[in-house]
């Protein structure tokens, strides 16, 4: 066996656990959560939004951690995993039998964010033959975002904008952005946090918005040196 089938292999290995762990925080794990914070009086549409930020955090965000980490050298085996899981949670809202505990019927803003996933990921290694340029912005789509949504939440009974959750982004991105890129990542996570307040359209979310900006922010001060 060559190394490069060994390094597929293992790869393949990492891929079919962390798909593992995605469908475990989907499923089980955010049911149980739902379920928990009806049980404390939470109303549904919150428990929804909740749910919606701790899969950010623990599917999006962990995952695209994991992947530098456990030193992927191709997307090879990313590529199945983002359509398997984009179709995963598309089927239902085509279906008409949501995911209730995470879904909401008035938008698929779940299936952009692992599209968008994808899209910088691998365009990253396409670029920079690296992921950290994709982890940057998909940790801000991930943690920042899920950050700013759990404080919106707390304040609000509702899906709402607030420059409270914002400021709330900047605080959780900025220091990402600043240790993994310098002046750079720090000025990608400013655009990140500021581009999250607003919505072009129900069909461009945030999900899409702020992988995107925050993205090729970074390829022009990356480009310009700074």
């Amino acid at each position: 066996m060559g190394l490069i089938t060994i390094q597929l292999a293992r790869e393949l290995f990492y891929t079919i656990t962390l798909l593992v762990w995605v469908i475990i925080v989907v499923y089980p794990l955010t049911r149980y959560t739902y379920n928990l914070m009806i049980k404390h009086g939470a109303s549904h549409i919150k428990a929804v939004y909740y749910n919606r930020k701790i899969i950010h955090i623990l599917a999006g965000g962990v995952v695209s951690i994991l992947i530098p980490l456990l030193r992927y050298e191709t997307p090879y085996t990313i590529i199945p995993m983002i359509i398997i899981l984009a179709v995963a949670v598309y089927l239902p809202h085509k279906k008409r039998q949501l995911l209730y505990w995470f879904q909401d019927p008035d938008n698929i803003n779940e299936v952009h964010f692992i599209i968008m996933w994808g899209v910088v990921m691998i365009l990253s290694w396409i670029i920079f033959r690296d992921w950290i340029y994709g982890v940057i912005p998909v940790s801000f789509m991930s943690f920042g975002d899920g950050v700013t949504g759990i404080v919106r939440n707390l304040l609000y009974n509702k899906r709402n904008k607030s420059w409270y959750g914002n400021l709330a982004m900047l605080v959780a991105t900025a220091p990402v952005g600043y240790i993994l890129a310098g002046i750079a990542g720090l000025i990608s996570a400013i655009v990140a946090s500021i581009v999250e307040h607003f919505e072009v359209s129900k069909r461009i979310d945030d999900n899409i918005t702020i992988p995107l900006a925050s993205f090729f922010t970074l390829i022009i001060f990356i480009h310009l040196g700074i």
